[in-house]
């Protein structure tokens, strides 16, 4: 398989994925980081490209940090995603079992970069056919708007 080819698949993996259609493993890093063929390290490519640059350890779920995000993601995040169905953005409900914290708080912070670069981006873009914009959240709100989506996820 050719190098396009491979991405192209590692992609469509990992698009599905973030759309509902399980978790494909992240590709192997070489010994410096980076994964091969790719100019991301291999963090980046499981836990996206932002300002959270180490894994997130979540404990259980902090329920008025949940109510916080969720008025953020009703003024900043529900013009575009619903929770059970596809909108203008895909359906959030269960992203919290699909993608990494620091991956969800790295598409919320900083969106355009993770379609630019990121695998997973692009196959968002290229599905949606429309940017998710930068609603200016600081970490902290992102980070109560992850909580908020951890409390819609079926399974823990």
């Amino acid at each position: 398989m050719s190098a396009p080819t491979r991405w192209i698949t590692i992609g469509a993996l990992l698009a599905l994925a973030a759309c509902g259609g399980g978790e494909a493993p992240a590709p192997a890093a070489s010994e410096g980081g980076a994964a091969p063929g790719s100019d991301l390290t291999a963090f980046q490519l499981e836990h996206g490209i932002g300002p959270v640059t180490e894994p997130v350890t979540l404990g259980p779920i902090d329920r008025g940090m949940a109510a916080a995000g969720q008025a953020v993601f009703e003024v900043k995040c529900s013009a575009c995603h619903k929770m059970a169905e596809r909108y203008v953005g895909p359906a959030l409900g269960e992203i919290t079992t699909q993608q990494s914290p620091a991956f969800i708080l790295n598409m919320i912070l900083n969106p355009q970069e993770m379609v630019e670069r990121h695998p997973v981006g692009k196959a968002l873009l290229a599905e949606y056919m429309t940017f998710m914009p930068n609603q200016g959240l600081t970490q902290d709100e992102a980070r109560q708007v992850l909580e908020y989506l951890r409390t819609q996820a079926k399974a823990p």
